[in-house]
């Protein structure tokens, strides 16, 4: 009885790593990738349009507004292309990832030094 269990749960853990990394059909691939936009999309106008009301106040608010603002649609970016990603496999799949997380990080850079940059600075559009 040992043995079979030991086996089952070999044959398991080798199914599970073989699911790793593997591409998803590509409808589901297409499903995501546009509900990812479409979440990206949305998120990026609700900040355009706080961007849009703090552009009255104070220059460092809107600066931070225009921050927050690059840093939704670098989140969004990234989603949209981690989503695509899914379409790939294996060391493909795992360098689109790493590509995208590399992208977002330097969006993300780029957006704390706009926040740091003086006033008059214009706020990113997409």
């Amino acid at each position: 009885m040992k043995s079979f269990t030991a086996a089952t749960l070999a044959v398991a853990s080798l199914l599970a790593l073989a699911a790793c990394n593997r591409a998803e059909d590509p409808a589901d691939v297409a499903h995501d990738v546009a509900e990812a936009q479409q979440d990206a999309r949305k998120d990026t106008a609700e900040a355009r349009q706080d961007a849009a009301e703090t552009g009255a106040a104070a220059s460092e608010d809107v600066r931070e507004a225009g921050s927050e603002l690059a840093l939704t649609q670098a989140k969004g970016m990234h989603e949209v292309a981690t989503q695509k990603c899914e379409a790939l496999s294996g060391d493909a799949q795992s360098a689109c990832k790493r590509q995208a997380d590399t992208e977002y990080e330097a969006a993300k850079a780029r957006g704390a030094a706009s926040a740091a940059s003086p006033a008059g600075t214009a706020v990113p559009s997409p």
